[in-house]
């Protein structure tokens, strides 16, 4: 089964930082899109950030602009979410997922190999 793995959650105080790592299970990511997507308590899943394949075009959802950063290194089939300037609105179940093509049209459609999340939570 393909599937990927996040993991570099935890609990961070507001303006802390995280880095969360996406990794694969069975299968490598350099030629596939993946996005960051995150759902708090009681809301919907929302896209938070997407990168290509050969990391040359990126996505950023507004209220995370200038505070996350997304990248990749193929070499170590790893994709990371680099999170500053937490806030307590940022505090969510992190999930990451792969699609073949990067698209500016329907940006969050077509993502598969869901990983199981990892808890970020932002608080005092």
């Amino acid at each position: 089964q393909l599937q990927l793995v996040e993991s570099g959650g935890g609990l961070v105080q507001p303006g802390g930082s995280l880095r969360l790592s996406c990794a694969p299970s069975g299968f490598t990511l350099e030629h596939f899109a993946i996005g960051w997507f995150r759902q708090a308590p009681g809301k919907e899943r929302e896209g938070v950030s997407c990168i290509s394949s050969s990391g040359n075009r990126t996505y950023y959802t507004d209220s995370v602009k200038g505070r996350f950063t997304i990248s990749r290194d193929n070499a170590k089939n790893t994709v990371y979410l680099q999170m500053n300037s937490l806030k307590p609105e940022d505090t969510a179940i992190y999930y990451c997922a792969a699609k073949l093509f990067y698209t500016d049209q329907n940006m969050w459609s077509d993502f598969g190999s869901w990983g199981q999340g990892t808890q970020v939570t932002v608080s005092s």
